[in-house]
């Protein structure tokens, strides 16, 4: 048996965008209670996650901008003390609230503590059961429900800190990692690999042709076969020839058939499928070494099986 870590925090349901937004705390009861009735909890090293340092964010980010995030949690503790509105929008999609600046916090927290358990060798694998999250929130813009990028963190903190040579990032949300994109392209240390549904949300992302980025765009309604041939044609080769020390990955459930937050036809054994070549990936370069962040996902019964599924790789159960 594997062991695999679970890094969640009390904060992470504390931060909500309001009333019947899709980005709710409820997501990760949903897990919870998933991997408690299929008995995959007792696999689980669970672990409570603490706060990042702003020195390990602003591996990913921009000094001005954490300070930015900083200040509007302030500035909405101080409207509602003067009886304003519990929340600060900061795009059409992306509010926070008093607890958002906490949560993101841990949120990028989360992905480094998995980072130091791993590479320390006290666990396999782990999977961050974290909100908000984090894929689309650019070096110095917040926005796509996200404020810091857990999974550049994660990658950048590994090779700073833990002084890797090369980690990789898979991401397989509906929606194009465009946050992770901008902050990693050009960083040989680092290969992206990710498809999304295109044209989708961003809209006015303007794509990178870095070479160290494998970017798989694929139409509304492709089907979970379809994408397993492309992984295996355009993914495989090139994680292959990259040798990743780390493999980190931003795992959205919201190319699930079921979710019509996108209109891809992905199902769980979908999900199982694309874990274990990236654990194939991991054993051979890695030592087995992955490390997981929850996305995207939004039909509670689909995100709940599907990262069942996903972890039951990871921890070899």
């Amino acid at each position: 048996m594997t062991m695999t870590g679970y890094f969640t925090h009390p904060s992470f349901r504390k931060h909500e965008m309001g009333p019947g937004h899709p980005e709710c705390p409820e997501r990760l009861d949903a897990i919870d209670d998933r991997l408690l009735i299929s008995g995959l909890d007792v696999a689980l090293d669970r672990r409570e996650a603490t706060p990042a340092s702003t020195s390990d964010i602003e591996l990913a980010h921009g000094r001005m901008y954490i300070a930015a995030i900083r200040g509007l949690n302030a500035e909405l503790t101080e409207e509602i003390a003067a009886g304003g509105a519990e929340h600060l929008q900061i795009d059409p999609d992306t509010s926070i609230n008093i607890h958002t600046w906490t949560a993101a916090l841990h949120a990028a927290g989360a992905a480094t503590d998995a980072v130091d358990a791993v590479l320390a060798g006290e666990m396999n694998t782990a999977f961050c059961a974290v909100r908000p999250p984090g894929h689309h929130a650019c070096r110095d813009k917040a926005g796509g429900f996200c404020f810091f990028n857990n999974v550049a963190i994660a990658a950048k903190y590994a090779l700073e800190r833990h002084n890797l040579k090369r980690v990789a990032i898979v991401d397989f949300d509906v929606h194009h990692g465009n946050g992770t994109e901008d902050i990693v392209k050009g960083d040989d240390r680092i290969l992206m690999v990710s498809f999304y549904q295109h044209p989708f949300y961003p809209l006015d992302w303007a794509h990178s042709d870095a070479s160290n980025l494998v970017n798989l765009p694929v139409p509304a309604y492709t089907k979970g076969m379809d994408i397993r041939e492309m992984i295996e044609a355009a993914w495989m080769p090139r994680l292959e020839e990259f040798e990743p020390e780390l493999i980190v990955i931003s795992a959205g459930f919201d190319a699930h058939r079921e979710d019509d937050m996108g209109q891809l036809g992905l199902v769980e054994s979908d999900y199982a499928w694309m874990t274990t070549r990236i654990m194939d990936v991991a054993r051979r370069h890695a030592k087995g070494r992955v490390i997981s962040c929850l996305e995207g996902g939004y039909v509670m019964s689909a995100l709940a099986r599907s990262v069942e599924a996903h972890i039951r790789v990871m921890a070899d159960v």
